[in-house]
């Protein structure tokens, strides 16, 4: 039977050379709850519109005027939305992400 201090060893050889960072990203998650279930939302909403139309990622960034990777990190519910993404998104895929379409007064 191996004694501790060897049990330790043969576990230290399996442990990563990063850090994990599981507890900060649990923490994230529990701290922005609403925010990435509203992110979640858009995204989800954003995929069943691309699908509708047949867009793939590449093809709305390019209508977007954006990277594909900036489209997936949106489409991943990871990304912060300034106001202006939001609009060149419903404006690009016909959806209401704010509120419900207004008619202009």
């Amino acid at each position: 039977m191996k004694t501790r201090d060897e049990q330790i060893a043969k576990l230290e050889q399996f442990q990563s050379a990063t850090p994990s960072r599981w507890r900060e990203e649990a923490e994230y998650r529990v701290a922005n709850r609403e925010w990435i279930r509203e992110s979640q939302r858009i995204a989800t909403a954003m995929l069943v519109k691309m699908d509708e139309m047949g867009l793939k990622q590449s093809d709305l960034a390019a209508l977007m005027g954006t990277s594909q990777q900036y489209i997936s990190k949106i489409l991943r519910g990871k990304e912060n939305l300034t106001l202006t993404t939001i609009v060149k998104i419903e404006e690009v895929l016909q959806i209401a992400i704010l509120s419900p379409c207004h008619p202009a007064v």
